[in-house]
């Protein structure tokens, strides 16, 4: 869970951020005792410094953190997170130094840095509170702080402990938090209401492959929200080897970025028609495991020819799309840890998607740049159609040469979806590595952006 914001009351230390090429100027009016503080711990400003600087009597006056260059902030995002981490137990309130423009994400920068995983372990809090600066709208920041946690606690639960029923019990939660409702359609169930992929792709496992579907919001455009939902992927009778299989609880990170962002858009009361849908299957090896070589009807009628078994995520989502188009939205989009050519192409922090509507490509892009929300548009390449029809069916889910891999997947789910605008993201959902406000383990990508740009898109 995360830590938020400390309370408005508490006695706070002020906290100057300075930037290297201001902290001469900024020396310049401090007494002598600060200077010499200063000096003595060897604070240059650089980018994640932080230094709490003491009275002539002892106690605490004031803290600073180092905000570095121009070039330096250019190689990363959140920079205040890393300095807030260092400081010792206490509250902070902003006195100088962000410019405004950068303000709200250094404040959420500092919300997400305080997040622990600890359902398995205890883990210690960051000792260092952040008082909510003036202009900061703490409960828009706290709403998106809490929306990453839910999608970072889904994403570090182990298999065992997060599959189907337990990814249904995470949305049924967060629905009831929010008035929502939802219904879910499992097993059997499945294949009597047309949705034969799912059920094909979940059958094997001992855990009821189901697709959950949440409603909220009675007013404003229709938009759907689909995510996959594989909660752990072997690879199915393809087999992945062991080093590709220890990442596989972060199959379902599609699912846990939707819910995250569904939170997000509940929690600030976005005027849209919200539709969550997440099929929730695990892919598992038995008997009766579906097989490279078999063709496989959908909910829409077109044939898929399965020529990898690990190529399922495409083939749930497809009949969630089908399904999500039938109700008439004013946008659908899609977010699934899909491929690794994604990830080799962009590698972990860019969230890769596609879209051809170029209004909300325009709303998309923007609000990625203001909300530090990295994403880069990939093309829906028409040329590579030919690549995923192999002739004896009407798609092929995994083209053999392996050439555009997140290209083909792409083209493949838009032939699921029919007029509305669409918008899918094949985004990786981990951090291999810690970073300010973002620790290693699962991310959401994407999501802040798309909280500013829907709306945008919708006024549009």
């Amino acid at each position: 869970m995360t830590t938020l914001f400390a309370d408005a009351d508490q006695h706070s230390l002020p906290l100057h951020i300075i930037a290297q090429d201001g902290l001469t100027d900024w020396l310049a009016d401090q007494p002598s005792h600060v200077t010499a503080w200063v000096d003595a711990n060897d604070f240059k400003a650089t980018l994640g410094q932080a230094l709490v600087i003491p009275s002539q009597n002892g106690s605490a006056q004031m803290a600073i953190a180092g905000y570095g260059t121009p070039n330096t902030r250019a190689r990363g995002r959140f920079h205040l997170a890393a300095a807030a981490a260092k400081l010792p137990k206490g509250a902070y309130d902003i006195a100088s130094g962000i410019p405004d423009e950068d303000l709200e994400n250094e404040v959420l920068g500092w919300l997400l840095a305080a997040y622990r995983f600890t359902r398995y372990s205890i883990a210690s809090a960051m000792p260092a509170q952040l008082v909510c600066p003036n202009g900061v709208d703490a409960k828009r920041i706290s709403a998106l702080a809490t929306g990453e946690s839910i999608t970072r606690d889904l994403i570090n639960t182990p298999s065992n402990d997060m599959g189907p029923a337990e990814l249904e019990q995470a949305a049924r939660t967060l629905a009831k938090e929010h008035g929502a409702e939802v219904s879910v359609i499992s097993g059997q169930d499945l294949l009597d209401k047309n949705f034969p992929l799912i059920h094909t792709v979940g059958r094997a496992s001992d855990r009821t492959p189901r697709l959950i579907d949440i409603t909220w919001g009675k007013t404003g455009p229709k938009v759907t929200l689909v995510g996959k939902g594989v909660c752990f992927d072997t690879g199915g009778l393809n087999l992945k080897p062991g080093s590709s299989m220890g990442l596989m609880k972060k199959d379902m990170g599609g699912a846990a970025n939707v819910l995250g962002l569904a939170h997000m858009m509940m929690a600030n009361a976005l005027n849209i028609q919200l539709r969550i849908l997440i099929p929730a299957v695990e892919n598992a090896v038995s008997s009766n495991a579906f097989r490279p070589g078999d063709i496989l009807p959908s909910r829409k009628g077109l044939t898929v020819e399965i020529n990898n078994t690990d190529a399922e995520g495409r083939l749930v989502l497809a009949d969630a799309l089908t399904y999500a188009q039938e109700d008439d939205p004013d946008l659908i989009i899609s977010m699934a840890t899909l491929t690794g050519a994604a990830r080799v192409a962009v590698g972990p922090d860019l969230a890769p998607y596609y879209c051809d509507d170029l209004g909300f490509v325009n709303a998309l892009e923007t609000a990625a740049r203001s909300a530090w929300d990295p994403v880069w548009r990939m093309p829906f390449h028409m040329p590579y159609e030919i690549m995923i029809e192999p002739g004896i069916a009407d798609l092929d889910n995994a083209p053999k040469s392996g050439f555009a891999g997140s290209i083909t997947a792409a083209l493949f789910l838009r032939r699921f979806v029919g007029k509305a605008p669409y918008v899918h993201f094949d985004v990786y959902g981990w951090n291999p590595a810690d970073a300010p406000g973002r620790p290693k383990g699962g991310v959401g990508q994407a999501t802040r952006a798309l909280l500013e740009a829907i709306p945008a898109f919708a006024d549009s």
